[in-house]
């Protein structure tokens, strides 16, 4: 086993700058848009925002299919995949044995939980689409991590070496091929050739 180098937790970190859409900014357009909402304060409006965000999240953990987003933005699903080459080390554990221990899976036979974010479902025909991109917060990763060791035979198994892109033109053009197929049986007719 290796000795595991604790890390300093009060060194200088690198934080990103980030923007955040829900400001003064967002809630002064949206009362601007929606006058029968301008008495709401902008508590009540964040926490319907959270509300609705955590419902969403939940009935993706509940459903194996996921949850198509709103105004077709997406589609989001949690994926069974293999875990991953490089060691997942339990910092908690290695800080406490002084040596690198490995978490290892063993409820889920070594599968991970992962959250998949595509645009490319076969009834997104969005502008721009490969730019969405789709970042989990806290508390969905937190609640993910919870129940997946209970029902990780449940969810989507992805293929690390596809891409979802393709998974899904490769069902659209199956789609339309059957639909074609279809609308030709309709009006076959054996006898009367």
């Amino acid at each position: 086993m290796k000795t595991f180098k604790i890390p300093n937790v009060k060194a200088p970190r690198f934080r990103p700058e980030t923007y955040n859409v829900i400001n003064q900014e967002f809630f002064e357009k949206f009362k601007k848009k929606y006058p029968k909402y301008k008495d709401y304060d902008e508590k009540i409006l964040r926490s319907i925002i959270k509300t609705f965000n955590k419902k969403v999240y939940e009935t993706v953990i509940d459903k194996r299919d996921g949850v198509q987003l709103p105004e077709t933005i997406g589609w989001l699903f949690i994926g069974t995949c293999q875990e991953s080459k490089k060691k997942n080390i339990d910092y908690v554990k290695s800080r406490k044995y002084g040596m690198a221990v490995t978490n290892r899976n063993f409820e889920t036979d070594g599968k991970l939980a992962k959250i998949f974010f595509t645009s490319y479902a076969p009834k997104h025909k969005m502008k721009n689409r490969e730019f969405w991109s789709f970042v989990a917060c806290r508390d969905f990763k937190r609640s993910v991590a919870k129940n997946y060791p209970e029902n990780w035979n449940m969810y989507i198994v992805v293929d690390a070496t596809t891409k979802l892109r393709l998974v899904y033109q490769k069902a659209v053009q199956n789609h339309i091929m059957l639909s074609k197929e279809r609308n030709q049986l309709k009006d076959y007719n054996e006898f009367d050739i």
